[in-house]
């Protein structure tokens, strides 16, 4: 019998901040960081689970002792046990009553658990020897509900509707996997966009994305109206008129100043605006929504968890929604969003702009149209070209599509040197 011996975690963090990678209007200075973690089994394959929460710098301290102070819900736990029941796991870290006093279900806590889980799939999936995505959309529709929580959920989706969504993408399943690894699934970038650039660098980069064949980037907005047309004009002129053009203001506005803005903007065909307000303000989002129409609101990647993504669903205050690979509990959590997102027939195009976010997110949009929603129309996946160099598995993205991962797990596994290169503090 194998158990779990240790979780073992490290601080890591990147400077991007030197060269204003990852710049936006409310966040002028972001260090790529990941509170990071290792499962650490005594079984006889030596495979470990690798899993991390993103942040952009101080306080990622906090983030990896909130990991640490969930290492007595596994270590000492047989392994089989942990792994064959992932749904009761999941529950046996979000039920407990003294860890839920600290959210509940939200903040520093609630992510520290989707870590946990997040390494504990990672595990899982080397020891089947396929990747997540594969792992996942391969499992039976009545394995697949039963990962998820239903509590607070079933005023919008109950585990019979969400057991008819996956029943109806069962045929085809095969052929969508043979899809993936051919073809891979569509992405847009960011790498363009981001607030801290010179227009010589944008203009560069937003020239380069095209030729490399993306069909959409996105730029950060909200520092200033007439920057924002001004950098607006010159990318659209530098793509042409049918390269799609998101917009993305990290929670900057209220509502009638995002209103306002949007329609300034909206001169550009701009794809979408990314959180244009708090990502708690469900009503706000409503408002802005109707006030931009027929420009869509895309939002979710600070949304807290499946509850908030269920009442935005039924406000009709997102019209295209984001995941995080790391902000919610954990693969289990998002599968919950999946199916929400499926059954309000809202697209799903996932964050993915951070250390690692790339590389764990694309088997969420790949198992989506696997087993769930069966397409890609109106979806793709962002990519940030950051810091990839890092992973044992990284990302591969070409012609404007992430290429399906074939190699066992979560893709969340760090190299071993960067992990000692970047762990925070230096020396």
């Amino acid at each position: 019998m194998s158990r779990i011996t240790a979780i073992q975690t490290s601080d890591i963090r990147f400077p991007t901040s030197q060269s204003l990678d990852g710049s936006d209007a409310m966040n002028a200075d972001p260090d790529y960081s990941a509170a990071y973690l290792r499962v650490i089994t005594d079984d006889a394959d030596g495979l470990e689970g690798h899993g991390f929460v993103f942040t952009i710098g101080r306080g990622n301290d906090v983030q990896v002792a909130a990991i640490e102070a969930l290492s007595g819900h596994v270590v000492g736990r047989d392994l089989d046990e942990v792994l064959d029941d992932m749904g009761a796991t999941w529950r046996g870290f979000v039920w407990d009553s003294q860890l839920r006093w600290l959210g509940p279900e939200k903040g520093v806590m609630h992510m520290a658990i989707g870590a946990v889980v997040n390494a504990l799939w990672d595990l899982k999936a080397k020891r089947a020897g396929l990747p997540l995505w594969q792992l996942l959309g391969r499992m039976t529709p009545e394995e697949i509900v039963d990962l998820v929580d239903f509590r607070y959920l079933t005023d919008a989706l109950t585990p019979e509707e969400a057991l008819q969504i996956l029943r109806a993408a069962v045929p085809g399943r095969a052929d969508r996997e043979a899809t993936l690894l051919a073809s891979g699934y569509p992405a847009y970038t960011t790498t363009p966009g981001w607030l801290g650039y010179s227009d010589e660098k944008l203009v560069r980069l937003a020239k380069e994305a095209v030729a490399d064949g993306f069909r959409m980037i996105k730029l950060k907005v909200g520092a200033d109206v007439d920057d924002d047309i001004r950098r607006l004009r010159i990318a659209r002129e530098a793509v042409g008129p049918d390269i799609r053009i998101g917009t993305d203001a990290n929670q900057r506005w209220g509502v009638d100043e995002a209103i306002e803005w949007v329609s300034r903007l909206a001169e550009f065909d701009i794809a979408w605006i990314e959180e244009p307000t708090s990502p708690d303000d469900i009503l706000a989002h409503a408002a802005i929504a109707r006030g931009v129409a027929p420009i869509p609101v895309a939002t979710g990647e600070h949304m807290a968890n499946r509850i908030m993504f269920k009442q935005f669903l039924q406000a009709d205050a997102v019209q295209v929604l984001q995941i995080d690979a790391t902000r919610v509990g954990g693969v289990n959590e998002n599968i919950a969003i999946l199916l929400l997102a499926a059954k309000f027939g809202v697209p799903v195009c996932p964050h993915a702009g951070g250390v690692g976010l790339c590389e764990a997110v694309q088997h969420l949009s790949m198992f989506d149209f696997v087993a769930v929603t069966g397409t890609t129309d109106g979806r793709v996946i962002e990519f940030v070209d950051h810091l990839h160099e890092h992973f044992v598995t990284p990302v591969d993205v070409r012609g404007g599509a992430y290429r399906a991962p074939v190699a066992p797990g979560a893709g969340a596994e760090m190299l071993a040197a960067s992990r000692a290169e970047y762990a925070f503090p230096r020396p």
